[in-house]
């Protein structure tokens, strides 16, 4: 029998339960896939807290980048067969030996590329690759500033911000971290539990401040992240590990120099099949070429997931983390 971890309830790490779980076989459309490695996001921390709602309800099976064998194809499916090599990000489910899973939400991993290494990178990478191509198109000459620069998402933006030509700048807890951001693209990495980030960054640029502003930390960085930016900057919201950013007055926005504010999502940019298909075919490419390294920096096995999740949310963890079925 597979296993799978399930969610009954919401809770700590500890309401991680390792249980029997059959897939099911796949119906039209869909495949079923053995997985290999298994991605480890602080969004599979929400849904397991309850700060986003589960999808579907409980019993619930988290997680949402993972990569695999496919084992089986249903119906209608002339792309996929048996033993192709697959990896996708999607919003819960992959915390599981096998799963059944639609055929569109999973692309082909090529050769170069390592289990492990598409289940790292699937969700962060791609998010990378929307924040840096979509919602802010980086170019040469711009000046950014990423919150979290050791995390999963910042390994793999400081280095491809570095090579679109961007000067990076990063925010880290630790001088263990800062010196993994440092090697992983990031021109300056300031540490904002010894140093105030904005005083930072204006020392950093000369005054000039920054063209744009990631931020997956949400309340204790904002509203200092924008006075980071320059007039009509950009502060992309997309995470929010240490709670939601406050409400505040679109006033704000006026004051601090006409500002952009946006909070976008993978599953939106990537909702369409052809955007998918061109986000993943740009990671990809960008790995293969060396220009991006992904490195996994944690491993646990797929049971033990709850002391993952107890390490990710103490900061314990850098990087990426895979779980090991």
């Amino acid at each position: 029998m597979s296993k799978a971890i399930r969610i009954h309830a919401h809770g700590g790490p500890e309401v991680l339960t390792y249980e029997d779980a059959d897939p099911g076989r796949p119906g039209a459309g869909q495949i079923l896939i053995r997985h290999t490695a298994i991605g480890l996001n602080f969004i599979d921390v929400y849904h397991r807290s309850g700060l986003y709602p589960p999808p579907g309800g409980f019993p619930l099976i988290p997680g949402g980048e993972a990569a695999g064998v496919v084992m089986e194809v249903g119906a209608d499916i002339d792309w996929l067969k048996p033993g192709n090599r697959v990896a996708y990000a999607v919003n819960v489910g992959a915390y599981a030996e096998q799963r059944v899973i639609a055929a569109d939400r999973v692309v082909k991993v090529p050769d170069g590329i390592s289990d492990e290494q598409a289940a790292a990178m699937m969700l962060k990478g791609m998010t990378a690759e929307y924040l840096l191509r979509r919602t802010f198109k980086v170019k040469a000459g711009d000046t950014i500033l990423f919150h979290a620069a050791a995390g999963g998402v910042g390994l793999i933006l400081g280095q491809w911000a570095k090579h679109l030509g961007a000067t990076v700048i990063g925010t880290a807890s630790s001088t263990d971290k800062i010196e993994l951001a440092k090697a992983h693209g990031f021109d300056h990495v300031i540490n904002y539990r010894e140093q105030d980030f904005v005083a930072g960054v204006l020392a950093i640029t000369g005054g000039k401040k920054c063209d744009v502003v990631y931020d997956s930390v949400g309340n204790d960085t904002f509203p200092a992240s924008l006075d980071c930016l320059k007039p009509l900057g950009m502060f992309a919201s997309f995470g929010q590990s240490s709670g939601p950013i406050p409400p505040f007055s679109m006033s704000l926005l006026a004051q601090k120099g006409s500002l952009f504010v946006t909070r976008p999502t993978l599953f939106v940019y990537n909702a369409r099949r052809e955007d998918l298909e061109a986000s993943a075919a740009a990671l990809f490419d960008v790995v293969l070429s060396g220009a991006v390294n992904v490195r996994i920096n944690q491993r646990y096995a797929l049971k033990d997931a709850g002391k993952a999740h107890a390490d990710l949310e103490g900061r314990r963890t850098t990087g990426t983390t895979v779980l090991v079925p």
